[in-house]
């Protein structure tokens, strides 16, 4: 790996004025001397919009000045500033800043997350190993409300951790490894985990370009897609991760890169029934929603039947059939998701279909990565 290759951060804002100048200050204020920073902005109507390009000419300039009277300025490549006429989601942005991405690896940064000055640093280190396409650092809980780390009351002085990366059930849940438990020091070895969480994960670029699929519903020709742009929020850094994996690169988890998410949803990792359902009703409907309708369309797309359907088959059903009995009682708005996934299975089988052509992984290989 080159000395100091160029990194894209690409961070997405939507009406993010309580988080989002912390967050682009934290990118600014890296270490790391050769990066390009790329913003782009959802249509915010909360007057962020305009706030951020001020900001973006104020840091401009003063680093004008320091530049001019200090030879060890902190230098960029260049910020990029992109205001969409429409909010897109998470993944379909994403995927433009990483279109035109300059950089060898990209971060993306969400808005409601902040970098410590040295992330990228050693966030970088295990991509020495050309076999790893992304990694996942230690995130640990803001609380931006009192702008400090998130304790849990019976022990002040331990943080919380946020997530070390993402595990997968055999009956396919997918949960943050850590999220909720006390930070004291169980996470301070570096491994390989199934994937890396969508709040800061760092991907090679040389792997996002190898795991890239067509858009289907696009009318222009030779477009492609890194997340997926069917999903407009929800389970895409899942569904990027599985395809990684399928593909035979790494994810690798490394505690020495330490940044700070203000979650908004997803308190801990319950693992009973009883917990999940109480962790559940915490979550507004519209992500109950895409979150349910993109799990199964996710699982279309990356799954092993001869894993689903035989070795896991027991844990999987029921926790399905108890996932439509709970919708179909409590949450009776997600009734059209089967109206989306008629619409959507087909294009998800085309999908499937240049996954499984393409995968260098098969399922006794992706069987370790199911809990």
């Amino acid at each position: 790996m080159p000395s100091n290759p160029i990194v894209t951060i690409s961070l997405i804002n939507y009406n993010g004025r309580k988080f989002v100048f912390d967050a682009i200050e934290s990118a600014v204020n890296q270490k790391y001397p050769n990066l390009e920073i790329i913003i782009i902005d959802n249509a915010s109507i909360d007057g962020t919009k305009e706030d951020i390009e001020k900001k973006i000419s104020q840091w401009e300039e003063q680093r004008k000045q320091i530049k001019k009277n200090s030879s060890n300025s902190i230098e960029f490549k260049n910020i990029v500033y992109i205001k969409n006429i429409e909010n897109a989601g998470f993944g379909k942005p994403h995927n433009q800043a990483i279109k035109i991405a300059k950089g060898d690896f990209v971060l993306l940064l969400n808005y409601d997350a902040i970098l410590t000055q040295g992330y990228i640093e050693n966030v970088l280190k295990p991509f020495s190993d050309e076999k790893v396409g992304a990694v996942q650092g230690k995130l640990l809980r803001y609380d931006f409300e009192k702008n400090e780390l998130y304790h849990k009351n019976e022990i002040p002085e331990l943080n919380v951790i946020d997530t070390t990366g993402l595990m997968i059930h055999k009956n396919r849940r997918i949960v943050c490894i850590g999220q909720g438990q006390f930070d004291n020091g169980q996470f301070e070895k570096e491994i390989e985990v199934f994937g890396a969480d969508g709040a800061v994960p760092v991907y090679r670029k040389l792997a996002l370009e190898d795991v890239k699929l067509p858009i289907f519903a696009s009318k222009k020709e030779y477009e492609f897609e890194y997340f997926d742009e069917n999903f407009f929020m929800y389970k895409e850094d899942v569904d990027l991760a599985w395809r990684l994996q399928l593909y035979g690169w790494k994810t690798i988890y490394t505690p020495k890169a330490i940044a700070y998410h203000g979650r908004g949803s997803g308190d801990s990792m319950a693992d009973n029934y009883i917990d999940i359902i109480k962790e559940r009703r915490k979550i507004n409907n519209f992500a109950k929603y895409l979150s349910f309708k993109h799990q199964r369309l996710m699982q279309i797309k990356n799954d092993f039947p001869s894993l689903l359907f035989t070795k896991h088959f027991t844990r999987f059903i029921v926790k399905e059939v108890g996932a439509w009995i709970y919708m179909v009682i409590f949450e009776r708005f997600t009734f059209r998701i089967l109206k989306d996934l008629y619409i959507n299975i087909p294009i998800f089988l085309k999908k499937r279909k240049i996954v499984m052509s393409k995968r260098r992984v098969g399922a006794k290989e992706m069987e370790k990565w199911f809990n």
